[in-house]
């Protein structure tokens, strides 16, 4: 079992920062890949970046790339992004959520059905 808990989120101005946190109990977390997803008033929730256990690989929603770095820290059992450049539509709330198994497959672990521990999420507002 996995239990997440993500934390860093708060009420920023357009153009500043922010870095999240995912706390992860459990030794599952520092043998898999994790993702973070974000969910906007009335949209569906969206994929946001991925990173391998080893944090040897990334990905990146379009929308973000060259703004948010997703990083790890296994011997913390942390999971982060760190998010510049915030923009109003940057708005939502954040979930860290950590791979069913133990080797992602690139070409899915965009999509919200490959992970099965989540968080309870933290809120992000960027105002204009």
């Amino acid at each position: 079992q996995v239990q997440l808990v993500e934390s860093g989120g708060g009420l920023v101005q357009a153009g500043g920062s922010l870095r999240l946190s995912c706390a992860a109990s459990g030794r599952t977390f520092s043998s898999r890949a994790m993702a973070w997803f974000r969910q906007a008033p009335g949209k569906e929730r969206e994929f946001v970046a991925a990173i391998t256990s080893t944090g040897g690989r990334t990905a990146y929603a379009d929308s973000v790339k060259g703004r948010f770095t997703i990083s790890r820290d296994n011997a913390k059992n942390t999971g982060y992004l760190s998010m510049n450049s915030l923009k109003p539509e940057d708005t939502a709330v954040f979930f860290c959520a950590v791979y069913k198994y133990l080797r992602p497959n690139y070409d899915v672990w965009e999509r919200q059905d490959v992970y099965d521990y989540w968080g309870q999420g933290t809120q992000v507002t960027v105002s204009s």
